[in-house]
């Protein structure tokens, strides 16, 4: 006996026209949440701008925000310069992908092509972990742990190291970043259709002769858009930072030095009461409005060229 259902018929009580009107409903505003953000966000740095101009703040190689409290306080024109808190994000980020990118490539490496599936069923949610850490305690350890420790190798070998360094942060949050570049690069490597690594082996190709010169070249686009999922991660990265990094705003290429990032500036910008009519305050709403463009782009760019490399894989 068979019974027929219909699309807009109720099934296991629950009718599905109502279920997606929810589902759509839900899509909408958490798009409307987007744009609301992007929209406070736009506001305000229209008015910092107004108030500083742009090319002051984008060109400017100094950054000494603290004496804008009020328009008519002595010494009321602070210098809003981002170059020295982009290229501390980018120093930071730079040494953390020196970290992550090559472990969390061979990781995938590993746990996609030598292990058995029950074995990678285990390993893989092990590395994972990695993932579900506050990142609060990633920064108590760099502050705690890591910076002091630097700072005594660095006196055994005569080198002035900063308790809060660019090299303290750049380290812990390489590790905090591992299990997002191994997760994508994992899941890129078993989408390489088996028939290609069959015919490697065919032709007397050893294993790891076929991933060097068939699976990561055929996985490649995707490789590199974890990469760049990675840097995008670590360029919003706010705790590591604000408890390792220093808030120095330094342009600086050594790595013992203590440096600033943009997320650091943001917090202390925004810490205790402010007046938010200041060009002091109204810097943080720029300093986030550029942080989301830069991230936007970067994790434009890795979405589509993930979906290009698994769209192709599939081909």
């Amino acid at each position: 006996m068979f019974i027929w259902i219909g699309p807009k018929q109720r099934q296991n009580g629950l009718n599905e026209d109502l279920l997606k009107g929810f589902f759509r409903l839900s899509s909408w505003i958490t798009i409307g949440i987007t744009f609301a953000i992007v929209a406070s966000l736009s506001y305000e740095t229209i008015k910092f701008f107004t108030m500083v101009p742009p090319q002051d703040f984008f060109f400017n190689t100094t950054w000494s925000p603290q004496t804008a409290f009020r328009a008519d306080s002595v010494g009321s024109s602070g210098e809003f310069g981002f170059v020295p808190l982009l290229w501390g994000t980018l120093f930071i980020t730079i040494i953390a992908m020196c970290i992550a990118a090559p472990i969390g490539l061979l990781s995938a490496i590993y746990t996609a092509e030598y292990l058995k599936p029950t074995q990678r069923m285990i390993v893989k949610p092990l590395l994972e972990i990695l993932a579900g850490i506050p990142t609060v305690v990633y920064g108590f350890f760099a502050a705690i742990v890591l910076g002091p420790w630097l700072r005594e190798i660095g006196v055994t070998f005569g080198l002035n190291v900063a308790t809060e360094s660019a090299l303290a942060a750049g380290l812990v949050m390489g590790i905090m970043i591992i299990p997002l570049i191994s997760s994508i690069t994992d899941d890129v490597i078993k989408a390489v259709p088996s028939a290609m690594r069959d015919g490697a082996r065919g032709i007397g190709a050893t294993r790891e002769e076929t991933i060097k010169d068939i699976i990561l070249p055929a996985a490649l686009p995707g490789i590199v858009a974890g990469f760049i999922m990675a840097i995008a991660r670590a360029i919003g990265e706010t705790m590591i930072v604000v408890m390792a990094a220093g808030l120095a705003a330094n342009l600086t290429a050594n790595p013992l030095n203590a440096v600033t990032t943009v997320t650091v500036q943001i917090v202390t910008l925004l810490i205790g009461d402010q007046e938010f009519d200041s060009a002091k305050t109204l810097s943080a709403f720029a300093l986030a409005f550029t942080l989301f463009v830069v991230t936007f782009i970067l994790n434009w760019i890795a979405y589509r060229n993930y979906k290009n490399a698994i769209d192709r894989l599939k081909q």
